[in-house]
């Protein structure tokens, strides 16, 4: 790195002078010193430009994803309840960038600090600093709307909107913070990145969020749909599911595309910076961080394109159709389970990863309905169940070399257990489901029942078998005659009809 260049005119002196004028070689050393520095100077702003420059990008990357959010969620719900979802999409970016501005980031990375909670930059008070940037909160930001993005799927279609304010700002400022700092942040209790006192000497290698982001948001999901129940008509009286079909499935593909190009942000982007050598021999010099880049992009790649070519297959064995829906709900928790382990993996390996979290995905959507749980985005089984897999695929399957690299080039960390690394990174990442559960559990779940309590979460049976659009949000997101809102469908041309919002 350019910030290793250095230059002494002391050494430089006996050089030059060859036992003549010393003074001359004196003035020559400072003057080639002098160059040499500004020089290198300029090597060292190139390689925060390109860092900074790479990060930024990588923000808006992932920033794109909340509009794959909003169009996956509005082609799953019903059109009664298409403003009312996008609202929420646009209110979670809102609300959680004042919210993580004044508290969040503080929270996450207020270094110095204990391992459980940050205490400092409240306000993005004494910005920037050589560790943290301004793009660098724009990155962490995205991250912290995308967890409060997957909740608000789970309790899509018959949620007030006062509830979504108020869980979105308390998620993004308070909760989901705690957690990226108890793993990202190097003071972290559980962070790889500590000094000292590891977890199981390995801490928890979450590299994009498995964990930290789609499990919290997840799990936050399964909270709010849980307590609130399901929809109406959701399950017949004997307790038999019932399909309450999205829509529009061109939105589905669509946010699933978008969500697909943002996840090159999410994972690759992790990494912070590209400009960074690994220190290899000099016929290995092409081989760094941009390496590790580019791999990253590719383990995510494959994973999602297992698990979508498993959930295809699975799908038409177990209910003998092919479901577009269904095979962009499998990619996207093949994304979810990758994330995790995406930097520290072999390409071979992120196919396993996306074929078991097709299965975990398709078991967890059984049980839900075994247990009358109602799910319209199936976030939580997808963001929960496809995230906890991720972590534990990961103490599986890390790769020595990698974990060594990205981790500090010590060759000693654990790694994977079925690589050969033991088990200590396994029970680490243990320790990151039962401790992620636990706290999101206690406060979302609190939160979510205070609300129910004060009957500020669902909506009157009324408004919900309506709509949440015409009843809260002044008018349908598409336009019908008057005569086709009162009687309740959409008139074809052909003189066929459907039940509006179907």
């Amino acid at each position: 790195m350019a910030g290793s260049l250095s230059c002494s005119a002391s050494d430089l002196i006996p050089l030059l002078s060859g036992g003549a004028n010393a003074t001359a070689a004196a003035a020559a050393a400072e003057y080639i010193c002098g160059r040499f520095d500004t020089v290198a100077g300029k090597f060292t702003d190139a390689a925060y430009a390109i860092d900074n420059t790479y990060l930024l990008f990588s923000a808006y990357l992932v920033f794109a994803m909340q509009l794959g959010f909003a169009m996956l969620c509005a082609g799953s719900v019903r059109a009664k309840n298409t403003m009312n979802i996008m609202l929420t999409n646009v209110i979670d970016a809102a609300a959680g960038g004042l919210f993580y501005y004044l508290f969040g980031f503080a929270f996450a990375y207020g270094s110095p600090s204990n391992g459980f909670i940050g205490k400092h930059f409240f306000g993005m008070n004494d910005f920037p600093k050589p560790s943290f940037d301004y793009p660098y909160f724009l990155y962490q930001w995205t991250f912290a709307i995308a967890a409060a993005g997957i909740t608000s799927g789970s309790i899509a279609e018959r949620t007030q909107f006062v509830a979504y304010l108020i869980y979105s700002s308390f998620l993004t400022g308070l909760v989901y913070p705690i957690v990226s700092h108890w793993f990202w942040s190097s003071d972290g209790w559980a962070s790889p990145a500590r000094s000292e006192n590891l977890l199981f000497q390995s801490g928890v290698i979450d590299f994009a969020g498995s964990g930290v982001v789609h499990m919290v948001g997840g799990i936050a999901g399964l909270w709010g749909a849980y307590i609130e129940g399901p929809r109406i008509g959701r399950f017949g009286h004997s307790g038999k599911p019932v399909t309450l079909r999205g829509h529009s499935a061109t939105l589905v593909v669509l946010g699933t595309f978008l969500l697909w190009f943002g996840w090159y942000g999410f994972n690759p982007g992790s990494f912070a910076t590209i400009f960074k050598s690994y220190g290899g021999s000099p016929g290995n010099s092409f081989y760094g961080q941009w390496s590790a880049v580019g791999r990253t992009a590719v383990t995510t790649t494959l994973a999602g394109c297992s698990a979508a070519l498993t959930t295809l297959f699975g799908k038409r064995l177990i209910d003998g159709y092919w479901n577009v829906t269904d095979v962009c709900n499998g990619l996207l928790g093949g994304f979810a389970a990758i994330t995790s382990g995406c930097s520290v993996v072999e390409p071979w390996a992120a196919l396993i990863c996306g074929f078991v979290a097709a299965w975990v995905l398709m078991g967890f959507n059984k049980l839900a309905d075994k247990l009358e749980f109602d799910d319209p985005l199936e976030a939580a089984q997808l963001h929960g169940g496809c995230g906890a897999w991720g972590i534990i695929f990961t103490g599986l399957f890390a790769e020595k070399r990698y974990v060594a690299e990205i981790f500090g080039g010590d060759p000693n960390r654990p790694y994977g257990l079925l690589m050969g690394g033991g088990g200590r990174l396994l029970a680490a990442h243990v320790v990151q489901i039962l401790v992620i559960t636990g706290w999101v559990s206690l406060t979302m779940g609190t939160l979510f029942f205070i609300l129910h309590k004060l009957k500020l979460l669902r909506i009157p049976a009324e408004d919900e078998i309506a709509g949440v659009d015409p009843t809260s949000h002044g008018g349908l997101a598409y336009m019908y005659t008057e005569d086709e809102i009162k009687n309740g469908i959409m008139v074809k041309k052909e003189g066929e009809g459907q039940q509006l919002g179907v």
